[in-house]
């Protein structure tokens, strides 16, 4: 496939569609329920599609970690070690999608993308104060495990992994919103990394159609990431699932047509 392929119209919306995903990822999580569809929907075949938006958003997911970093709200003492278990579970979950067919995956993948979409809908207000210390088995078992188990989701499909490690954080070690958000980027990059190795080596990308998109995705994520965490969400929330329905909805007639 080359840029000849897709029409400039095509290009010019996936631009922008890569663009809202990083925006909305960097504050409410949810952005790959419109980027992987929105490939999809361009005419990417699903594993190249998924392959293609793990090496687009990494460096979105790269960028709104610079700002954490910058801010001090990364807590070392759970991803230090979770960021190694993130890798693994994504090179395990990148591993069986490349091992399914065609077909099977495109069926795969619009079974898991309303099923994503719940993320959308988890609480974001989380009020628990973030004790900046961990007992050893928040620190050497659920937070590990926690990694492993959604970095497999990631490398499998990755629509929402955010959303999820946040919400895991709450609930297993419990961090505030900002905490746990920040933790959840620098465990997420990993994951996105794992699973981008393991696309690359299968030849699986395709980086003609990534590089215009990488710089979309990063103004997105950084554009997104300078806001306060929690300014917006609701309209944002509303923004995703308006959005989410109708691109799905083409999807599904696209797919359900061509089977026809």
């Amino acid at each position: 496939m080359h840029y000849g392929d897709l029409s400039l119209f095509v290009l010019v919306v996936l631009f922008g569609v890569f663009f809202v995903a990083g925006f909305i990822d960097s504050i409410a999580g949810g952005g790959g329920l419109l980027s992987i569809p929105a490939l999809l929907l361009a005419g990417i075949p699903p594993q190249y599609a998924l392959g293609t938006n793990k090496f687009i958003v990494v460096f979105g997911t790269a960028s709104a970690l610079v700002n954490f970093i910058k801010h001090k709200k990364i807590i070392y003492k759970i991803t230090l070690l979770s960021v190694v278990f993130s890798l693994l579970g994504a090179h395990i979950g990148t591993e069986l999608i490349l091992s399914l067919s065609e077909s099977i995956a495109t069926k795969v993948i619009l079974f898991l993308l309303p099923l994503s979409a719940l993320s959308i809908f988890i609480p974001h207000n989380f009020v628990k104060n973030n004790p900046k210390s961990f007992n050893s088995i928040q620190t050497f078992l659920y937070a590990p495990l926690l990694s492993l188990l959604i970095g497999v989701y990631d490398g499998f499909f990755g629509a929402g992994t955010g959303t999820f490690l946040i919400l895991g954080f709450y609930l297993f070690l419990q961090m505030d919103m900002l905490s746990a958000s920040a933790s959840a980027k620098a465990i997420n990059l990993a994951s996105g990394l794992g699973s981008l190795v393991t696309f690359a080596f299968s030849n699986h990308i395709f980086y003609f159609l990534a590089l215009p998109l990488i710089v979309a995705n990063i103004l997105g994520g950084y554009t997104g990431s300078k806001l306060a965490i929690k300014k917006g969400v609701g309209l944002i929330r509303i923004f995703i699932i308006i959005s989410f329905v109708l691109v799905f909805i083409s999807l599904l007639l696209k797919y359900l047509k061509s089977y026809s």
